[in-house]
């Protein structure tokens, strides 16, 4: 992504539980609520220095409930666990959809090794 690269188009789709964010640059991605979820930038899922990260478990059926834009730079989700801490700005999506896969199976296998779920 280019510094400059900024979202064209963001559909939240309810029933789905799926947010479609098109960039200027051509990138489009589907991003489901759970992923969202789980890789929030709050400091209450990041913690506030590395190592202090908090797995989120139990979030498969979590939904959206409101986007909020901040500025020209970020979007402020609320989720239907209450959760709405943490700025995503578009870098960060975009960053979220362009390694998607890779942040997946990170979580999955992060869930594995505490014997967590996502239910």
């Amino acid at each position: 992504m280019t510094g400059t690269a900024s979202p064209q188009d963001i559909v939240l789709h309810a029933l789905s539980r799926t947010l479609e964010i098109a960039f200027d640059d051509g990138a489009r991605f589907s991003l489901p609520a759970e992923f969202l979820r789980v890789y929030s930038p709050s400091a209450e899922v990041r913690g506030h220095g590395a190592g202090q990260e908090v797995l989120q478990v139990g979030k498969r059926s979590v939904g959206i409930t409101a986007l909020e834009p901040v500025g020209h730079y970020a979007l402020k989700i609320t989720f239907d666990d209450g959760h709405d801490s943490g700025l995503y700005s578009w870098s960060y999506l975009y960053e979220l959809g362009a390694n998607q896969e890779h942040h997946w199976q990170d979580y999955l296998n992060r869930l594995a090794a505490a014997g967590a779920s996502r239910e």
